[in-house]
């Protein structure tokens, strides 16, 4: 069952993180997220209008997904990064594919143009995802990060949506 986020969520939700943190390339930091770095996530998502979708299975969040800024100057305010994330225990269940339609949906609900993603460009499973939604290549910076004693390439990835019938400069 997907639906919107609830705060008794976030202690999965930083269980699914962290292990990204710890265990992927997925994210491109270091040190593990506190419930309190959780909770300043979801009240500013929340006070910026912004979805987090969870992916309910067994009573336990199996996955989540979101999306924001993906610049911060207005000109941007018709483009959205998103973020989607499955429990290394419910993977290859098809859970990241359910969660991306539904921010897809929103996202065109919301009048946004382009949906973006960055990924690590190891991560085949995550582009060939993408690929299928019709997301395309836009561009690779070459060692953008440094994790487990490697270099990382960030591989970007975006679709067009159908965007706002009258955009504007505001």
């Amino acid at each position: 069952m997907i639906r919107p986020i609830q705060e008794k969520d976030l202690l999965d939700i930083l269980d699914i993180y962290n292990d990204a943190i710890l265990n992927t390339t997925a994210v491109y930091t270091y040190k593990p997220q506190t419930l309190e770095n959780r909770q300043q996530w979801y009240q500013q998502k929340m006070d910026e209008g912004y979805p987090i979708l969870v992916f309910e299975l067994d009573n336990r969040v199996a996955g989540f997904a979101t999306f924001g800024p993906f610049r911060a100057w207005p000109a941007y305010k018709y483009s959205i990064e998103h973020s989607i994330y499955v429990s290394k225990e419910f993977r290859k269940k098809g859970i990241a594919t359910a969660l991306m339609n539904d921010l897809i949906a929103i996202a065109n609900e919301r009048e946004y143009r382009t949906l973006i993603a960055g990924i690590d460009a190891t991560n085949e499973k995550s582009i060939a995802m993408h690929k299928n939604f019709g997301f395309v290549h836009s561009g690779t910076i070459n060692k953008a990060g440094f994790k487990f004693n490697r270099w990382l390439d960030l591989a970007f990835y975006q679709l067009d949506l159908s965007g706002p019938k009258n955009p504007i400069e505001e």
